[in-house]
């Protein structure tokens, strides 16, 4: 389905619109104001008045703030002794009177910076039943409009003649929510943008990982079997007062849209009519047969363009791939954007370092990845390659060549980058390709999704890329295995697990990057040092990071070992031994050897040779990289014969263990199965084989008519 979905093509003519923020928005979990976030919708909304839009703002959190404030006049008054009683709450009125004009104030602050003028307008109920106020309320915010001044509203709380405001809903308006719906119909709005701490409307609460975002709200199926989860943890209401505004709306003829408020674009993503946030139309019960593209039809839809690919010539194919490189560096710009509210909404729910590392495209890496394509590009086309040609019999010619293996699932955790590098690689080796990432790179995966398949000419189309967007189409794209040939997980050794035990579909991939580097008691101990220092923090968080580190015990007492372990600790690793190194050392001992740190952090192992080095590695490893630091070639040969990995390396850091280092352009990841690929899987691990027989009219006819040559004309 293209960005541009058929039910928001009415978001181009939009002129005017009323934004409405909410509580969750203004404030962080802690009840103070979200500066960031304010100053990043101000920044949007200076851009949607420079390019000609009207917008109208109806703001929350002014009894929040004053609240806030007031705890804070509080504290800095009492004595230690007022501090141990009882502290009543303060009043809402009180609150919302401190609040309004220290909010007020930060709006004006903001705007001010942006060259942007702001007005406040307070407004109350019984406002509205007075037929004059609402002519003249129209007036004024056509004259402010027209000056181009940004009409900012807000309940008065202040003097609101509801007892109870946060649970009275009787009125014509009973929150801002309510309140921003109104104003939308008195001020003949164009569009309703409802902002909120989640991205839209949830089939259930936004934490059950079962629930589904509704793209488009069609009463008639959603009404009954939407679940609700908490109010707003600051609002009134929360999920449940937005849509009821929400669906009052659209009825009366204002399209509204329920978007996150944490995004730094997603108002211009709206206006400029992708598919974000939750739409609520009156005409939507139109488009209920419309429903987004099912895992079935997405996979045969990927496989169909796969082969419209491979029946492009080589040149057509390798300038599809050097377009995205292109497109890619021509959007870094937005891609960093939408990674950059990646990292900072997992840092705000306190992921952890190792994910968010992972997550973060640090600078050059855009650039990085498109000249990595390039490289794929310009490599020999792996596509009908002839691998053997064999003459079965005079004029009967057989070959052997390369061909896609044809529908892959990818699914990875974290890493947007690695969605470029298999989609490359996917384009390359001419297969069809469905992706599913983590949500926490949600936003960045659109971006680069979007830029790719735009990339992808219509003779192939972009259908030949699937991004899977809900966890629950997963169970069902692994029944799949009719149309999907290959499933690749790129995740936790939890997610590779479930991903085996859950599919027919054969699966590629590794469950743990347990990686050991064995320094032995030949080695050139500066050479060591290096080699362990580099496999170690170079990028710990990588699956080819030195987990483990295996020392000779001769080193104990040449020093080496001791050298080994001072530079580690001045790098900032922090160290945990097996049972002999924790007696050595005095350093914690490791819960298991077979453990993936992804983190500055690493075991340390004693071991009396070689050979217990190798049996180490086999008893606790995960059969991905090891390396051995020795100048003794005879010891270098029996483990790199030994040792039963995916890679083995020789005085060379594991982090080595790259497709691209490797040459291979990129790769879809690493391999520790013993079949079909193994180590870092480029082009070559995506394809399979076909047999090709040429002839001229031969039977079998009982092999009487036929003298058999067998011979090998492979060039």
């Amino acid at each position: 389905m293209s960005d541009l979905d058929r039910s928001r093509a009415f978001l181009k003519d939009v002129k005017r619109l009323v934004i409405k923020v909410g509580t969750a928005v203004v404030t962080r979990a802690d009840g103070r104001l979200a500066l960031g976030r304010l100053g990043a919708l101000c920044e949007q909304i200076k851009d949607l008045n420079s390019l000609g839009y009207e917008v109208i703002m109806v703001t929350s959190g002014a009894v929040g703030l004053g609240r806030q404030r007031l705890k804070h006049r509080r504290f800095v008054n009492s004595s230690f002794s007022d501090l141990q009683k009882l502290q009543v709450d303060f009043d809402g009125k009180a609150c919302a009177a401190v609040g309004q004009n220290s909010l007020m104030a930060l709006y004006d602050t903001l705007f001010s910076q942006l060259d942007v003028t702001s007005a406040q307008l307070l407004v109350t109920d019984r406002d509205f039943k007075n037929n004059d106020f609402r002519k003249q309320l129209d007036e004024t915010v056509q004259s402010l409009l027209a000056l181009r001044v940004i009409p900012i509203f807000n309940e008065n709380d202040a003097v609101s003649t509801r007892k109870a405001p946060y649970e009275d809903s009787s009125g014509i308006f009973w929150d801002n929510d309510s309140l921003a719906a109104l104003l939308a119909l008195e001020l003949k709005a164009d569009l309703l943008v409802l902002l909120s701490d989640v991205e839209g409307l949830y089939s259930g609460p936004p934490s059950d990982p079962r629930s589904k975002l509704i793209s488009t709200y069609v009463k008639e199926i959603h009404q009954s079997e939407i679940t609700f989860g908490d109010k707003s943890r600051v609002g009134r209401g929360g999920m449940t007062a937005k849509v009821k505004a929400a669906i009052n709306a659209a009825y009366a003829g204002i399209p509204v849209v329920i978007t996150s408020g944490y995004a730094p674009a997603n108002i211009i993503k709206v206006l400029q009519g992708e598919r974000v946030g939750t739409l609520f139309h009156q005409d939507s019960h139109l488009w209920a047969k419309d429903k987004e593209i099912g895992g079935r039809e997405m996979a045969v839809a990927a496989r169909e363009s796969s082969r419209r690919l491979q029946a492009l010539s080589s040149q057509d194919r390798k300038t599809i791939l050097l377009e995205v490189a292109d497109a890619l560096e021509a959007n870094e710009k937005l891609i960093n954007i939408e990674n950059e509210a990646d990292v900072a909404a997992a840092q705000e729910a306190g992921l952890e370092k190792s994910l968010i590392s992972r997550l973060s495209l640090k600078p050059g890496k855009i650039k990085s990845l498109a000249n990595s394509i390039r490289v794929l590009a310009n490599m020999e086309d792996p596509i009908g390659c002839i691998l053997k040609r064999i003459e079965l019999a005079d004029g009967l010619l057989l070959e052997k060549t390369s061909s896609p293996l044809g529908v892959l699932l990818i699914v990875f955790e974290s890493r947007p980058d690695a969605l470029v590098q298999i989609t490359s690689l996917a384009i390359r080796s001419g297969n069809g390709l469905l992706l599913k990432g983590g949500k926490e790179a949600r936003r960045s995966n659109a971006i680069l999704h979007k830029v790719i398949t735009t990339a992808i000419p219509d003779t192939v189309g972009g259908k030949l890329i699937g991004l899977v967007t809900s966890r629950d189409e997963i169970p069902d794209l692994l029944k799949l295995d009719d149309v999907i040939d290959l499933v690749i997980p790129r995740g936790s050794s939890k997610l590779v697990s479930k991903i085996k035990s859950s599919t027919k579909i054969p699966v590629l991939g590794h469950a743990d990057g347990i990686c050991h580097v064995y320094v032995d008691k030949s080695a050139n101990m500066e050479m060591a040092k290096c080699v362990v220092l580099d496999a170690k923090i170079d990028y710990p968080a990588a699956c080819n990071a030195m987990e483990t580190l295996l020392v000779h015990q001769d080193l104990v007492h040449s020093g080496g070992l001791n050298e080994l372990i001072a530079d580690l600790r001045t790098e900032g690793v922090t160290l945990f031994g097996g049972q002999r190194a924790c007696k050595e050392l005095n350093i914690p001992q490791a819960h298991t050897f077979h453990h993936e740190y992804n983190s500055m952090a690493c075991t340390i192992e004693i071991v009396d040779d070689e050979h217990a080095a190798i049996d180490h590695i086999h008893q606790h490893g995960s059969a991905h990289t090891d390396c051995i630091v020795a100048e003794d070639h005879d010891v270098a040969e029996v483990f790199l014969r030994q040792v039963d990995s995916a890679a083995v390396f020789h005085n060379a850091s594991t982090r080595f263990c790259d497709g691209a280092r490797f040459g291979l352009g990129a790769e879809v990841g690493i391999s520790t199965s013993r079949i079909h690929a193994r180590g870092p899987v480029g082009v070559e691990g995506l394809l399979t084989t076909r047999w090709i027989l040429r002839g001229s009219g031969q039977v079998v006819n009982g092999d009487q008519g036929v003298i058999y040559t067998h011979k090998d004309m492979t060039l």
